[in-house]
């Protein structure tokens, strides 16, 4: 058993979340048991992960994706989203969130995670959100093509991916990493004069702009390539602490 005080320095020293100019509060957004002794995993905080949360008894709730955003502005507690809130104070649990943290750590990060699934190695600091990076770059141990790259991430997310692409059959040798929802963001590995440029979500034009650009780009979807970062908080946290760890997964195609 392990107090919510410890849980959170422990998560303040590993993600130093203060170094990043994020859109969300990071750390523990709902305050529930002062002891904690079984803690869920999930990428986000919905209404599906918040009731396993609960059916499962667990004390807290660690996500990536949390309830509260600067985009979303001040929101009432009512309709959905008290549906969300509501069981976590009801049963007294812990709600705590890493964003941008948990993206761009150079370990546990989702891109680095990644990236290491993948064989990427000499891995550096990629992607720059207000001064801090937010994913990693690095080079394939053994050069693929286009469609051999786009297979292999296609088993790693177990998730269909889009690629866009110059010329299937080219090698890629140099990747750039931003997972989630930076679709816009293959213009950096153009200006660092990267091969390909892995993300979530892509949009119709950059679909087009890309690959005229000469960059090859993979969309793995938003949930299928943010799933490493917190698996991996969860493997870190069941080392550390004598707590009991569970990760819940999520059907979001997305």
């Amino acid at each position: 058993m392990i107090t919510r005080q410890q849980l959170g320095d422990y998560y303040q020293a590993l993600l130093r979340p203060e170094t990043y100019a994020d859109y969300c509060p990071n750390g523990l957004q709902v305050e529930g048991a002062e002891q904690i002794e079984r803690i869920a995993f999930a990428v986000s905080a919905t209404r599906d992960s918040v009731n396993q949360a609960v059916e499962s008894k667990a004390d807290a709730l660690v996500v990536h994706h949390g309830l509260f955003w600067t985009f979303h502005g001040a929101k009432t507690l009512t309709g959905a989203f008290a549906r969300r809130v509501f069981p976590l104070v009801k049963n007294n649990i812990n709600l705590f969130a890493y964003h941008l943290p948990l993206d761009g750590h150079p370990d546990i990060g989702n891109a680095a995670v990644l990236g290491q699934m993948i064989n990427c190695n000499q891995q550096q600091p990629f992607g720059d959100y207000k001064g801090s990076p937010t994913g990693i770059k690095g080079r394939l141990e053994q050069p693929l093509s286009a469609i051999e790259l786009q297979q292999k991430l296609e088993s790693v997310l177990k998730h269909h991916v889009i690629l866009a692409t110059p010329d299937s059959n080219a090698l890629i040798r140099t990747v750039g990493i931003i997972t989630g929802g930076a679709n816009s963001e293959w213009r950096l590995a153009e200006k660092a004069q990267l091969d390909a440029y892995i993300t979530g979500e892509i949009s119709e034009h950059d679909w087009h702009e890309s690959q005229e650009a000469g960059i090859h780009m993979f969309a793995g979807g938003h949930n299928a390539t943010e799933q490493f970062g917190i698996r991996a908080l969860m493997d870190k946290t069941c080392r550390h602490f004598a707590v009991e760890c569970f990760f819940i997964d999520s059907e979001n195609p997305a």
